[in-house]
């Protein structure tokens, strides 16, 4: 895979796995230069998917793969929306909700807490 097609398809993938809460990172474990094992996902930063840790590989595989993953991610979006279990304000509930957890299990373990002023 190469030229302007090639770029512009992974400019669409980075900024879709933005939007998921993702950045991709060199997979932890397997050869780097495998075609079957070439990349991972991991949350973006410390606010995106606070259930996960921040070292959690969630996807590792092929670029190719990694767009079949996407698809299912939004295809259970979509589904969890039509039934009405879940939106994007439950989900931003349900995150802040977590961050807060961390937050106080944070501050009673006397932890520093990531971003704050001292």
């Amino acid at each position: 895979m190469s030229g302007w097609n090639a770029i512009q398809r992974i400019k669409r993938i980075e900024e879709e796995i933005d939007r998921l809460g993702f950045k991709f990172k060199r997979p932890k474990h397997g050869d780097w230069e495998s075609e079957e094992r070439s990349l991972s996902l991991v949350p973006k930063d410390h606010e995106a998917l606070p259930i996960y840790s921040r070292d959690a590989e969630l996807f590792i595989g092929s670029l190719e793969r990694l767009e079949d993953w996407i698809n299912g991610v939004r295809w259970a979006r979509q589904y969890d929306m039509m039934l009405k279990l879940s939106d994007d304000d439950k989900r931003a509930k349900a995150e802040q909700k977590e961050k807060n957890r961390i937050l106080m299990r944070m501050i009673k373990e006397g932890k520093q807490v990531e971003g704050a002023v001292e």
